[in-house]
């Protein structure tokens, strides 16, 4: 995951999904789809043990964030002999992910992921967070954008726009311009902001 520091102080930083999108354009890479996610748990060498707080206000804050990376970090220490740090590494986080529904919400962020170690996800995919929602357990999986399909160069947005190829990556079939969009307005040009009685989440 997405970290900011050095390999010996670092934080898996969740960030929104219009920041996730700025980096991986930058990085010419993508977000992951839910199936994806399910194969880079699969191939993960190091499986470590969910460790979800309960639920509450504070968990958007920047204190939790951190309370949070402490715990995974003591996880992972414990393993770092045989999975040195660079190892592939899941079941610690949950995914900000890429999905065919969201081309039919507005202002959404798609969540997926934190596998336990039955291999079954916490989040099933959800989409009822808004699109500036950032709490402590989902963070942002880079995947680079340049793939090798029967031996030849392409990209993911290539496969995931193929109807014949999509599935390869994607359970929901194709998927057309695969992206949250980083400057996405708000669905009122004039908003007027609501409590969701969901640990003081604004709409």
């Amino acid at each position: 995951y997405l970290a900011v520091g050095s390999d010996t102080d670092y934080c898996l930083m969740p960030l929104s999904p219009g920041t996730a999108q700025q980096i991986a354009d930058m990085t010419q890479c993508t977000l992951p789809t839910p199936r994806m996610v399910d194969a880079i748990y699969e191939a993960a060498p190091l499986k470590l043990v969910p460790q979800p707080i309960q639920p509450n206000a504070q968990m958007t804050t920047t204190a939790v964030f951190s309370n949070h990376n402490a715990l995974i970090t003591v996880e992972r220490n414990q393993h770092l002999d045989r999975f040195p740090l660079g190892t592939l590494v899941a079941g610690h986080k949950k995914d900000v992910v890429i999905s065919g529904r969201l081309a039919s919400v507005t202002n959404k962020v798609a969540n997926y992921g934190w596998h336990q170690t039955n291999g079954k996800p916490i989040q099933p995919l959800y989409l009822g967070h808004t699109f500036k929602w950032v709490d402590y357990s989902q963070c942002i999986r880079l995947v680079h954008d340049q793939a090798t399909l029967n031996g030849k160069p392409c990209s993911l947005d290539q496969i995931l726009s193929d109807p014949k190829l999509a599935y390869l990556l994607s359970d929901e079939g194709e998927l057309v311009n695969a992206r949250y969009n980083p400057d996405q307005p708000l669905a009122v040009s004039k908003p007027v902001w609501s409590a969701t009685n969901r640990f003081g989440e604004q709409v």
